[in-house]
């Protein structure tokens, strides 16, 4: 059995088509994650038809409408270059929720090798890989990211690189105990009397077990990749302008936090409901997924 933030699983098999049914029916009893589901769904959808629907440029100034609050022309009103607020907000969700996904998948990536790998070789690998992973766990995630695109510099792609690598040891730590509970079941020990190869071995047997919990952490972080994003762009170590990002937003409108409440009140808003939905997912989707749970 896994839980989030454990490092231990179950050698349960992988789920069937028949497991994941009762899985998706499991999770639409969830009314919390329904709700998640609903909301992270809201945006993206958003965003997508965006340039359809919304009359302004996310990044034309008009200055002669800067600082104008919240109105029928423009619902959450402008910032401080007279660009439209809604219009930006809807334009970073695409954005923030790239950075997010795309950080998710370089870490997964990267990660769950590493530790199906040293979780079924054990020994010097194992010894080394962990250690390792503890390096970067002695550093607080959002300082290490911060860290490492202050070496890396600004921009997307090192944003989400920076953000990945930050995440990286949980999906280490995740995959390793699957690997680890998993090696030590008969049919392991079948495969490889059998003559099957370790590479084999770990794409046929212990990947598929790593499925279940691998969804439900990459939900959990696409929410804390989303807020770290933020947070860096907050501080200008972001996205550059004047690409719309609700971290970069959020850092514009410090400045006129009393004066014009709003230019930072929407883009902060938008980073609660994105986080809260995804972790709501995750959670509805841990009950789910989690025979232990099913059972009880």
């Amino acid at each position: 059995m896994w839980t989030p933030g454990s490092t231990t699983v179950s050698g349960a098999p992988p789920l069937s088509s028949r497991d994941r049914f009762g899985a998706w029916r499991q999770l639409r009893k969830h009314r919390t994650a329904l709700a998640g589901l609903i909301v992270l769904g809201g945006f993206l959808v958003l965003t997508t038809l965006a340039p359809a629907i919304l009359p302004y440029d996310p990044n034309a100034a008009d200055l002669d409408r800067v600082l104008l609050p919240p109105s029928l022309a423009h619902p959450f009103g402008t910032d401080h270059l007279g660009r439209d607020l809604l219009t930006r907000v809807v334009f970073g969700t695409r954005v923030s929720f790239l950075i997010g996904i795309l950080a998710v998948a370089f870490s997964a990536s990267i990660g769950v090798p590493m530790g199906l790998v040293s979780g079924v070789r054990g020994g010097v690998v194992d010894l080394v890989v962990q250690r390792f992973v503890d390096l970067l766990l002695a550093f607080p995630g959002f300082l290490l990211a911060l860290t490492l695109i202050a070496v890396l510099g600004v921009g997307v792609t090192n944003v989400v690189v920076s953000v990945g690598l930050a995440a990286m040891p949980q999906y280490v730590r995740l995959a390793r105990g699957v690997a680890l509970s998993v090696k030590e079941q008969a049919y392991i020990e079948a495969a490889r009397a059998a003559g099957v190869g370790e590479g084999r071995i770990l794409v046929r047997h212990v990947l598929p077990n790593c499925l279940a919990p691998l969804i439900v952490q990459s939900t959990l972080r696409l929410g804390e990749a989303i807020l770290v994003a933020a947070g860096l762009g907050f501080l200008g170590l972001g996205v550059k302008p004047p690409t719309p990002e609700w971290g970069t937003m959020l850092g514009e409108g410090q400045s006129y936090l009393f004066s014009s409440w709003y230019i930072a009140t929407f883009p902060g808003l938008a980073i609660f409901l994105a986080v809260i939905a995804a972790n709501l997912l995750g959670d509805g989707l841990r009950d789910a997924l989690d025979p232990r749970l099913k059972q009880a």
